[in-house]
């Protein structure tokens, strides 16, 4: 697969349908995903992967990811969205 279409398909499956989350994904596929290295783009893939019941409660901070390369994920998207 071409690194457009996977950044397509990333930017794709990063609308959830809930806005809480929509505004957190979105501008970060759209305008950090393809910068990230190559293992932090898998991360970030794995992220999508997850529930988004499991998700939301990650990224309003009432859960932490099991895992610690999603937790790094997901606190590295929320400064991004508090520094913005």
């Amino acid at each position: 697969m071409t690194d457009e279409l996977e950044a397509k398909r990333v930017r794709w499956h990063s609308r959830r349908g809930m806005l809480e989350l929509d505004v957190l994904l979105l501008p970060f596929a759209e305008q950090v995903y393809t910068t990230l290295s190559a293992d932090d783009q898998a991360i970030y893939r794995r992220l999508l992967e997850c529930e988004d019941p499991d998700l939301f409660a990650w990224f309003m901070e009432h859960q932490t990811p099991p895992d610690a390369e999603l937790e790094a994920m997901v606190n590295r998207i929320l400064e991004r969205a508090r520094n913005r």
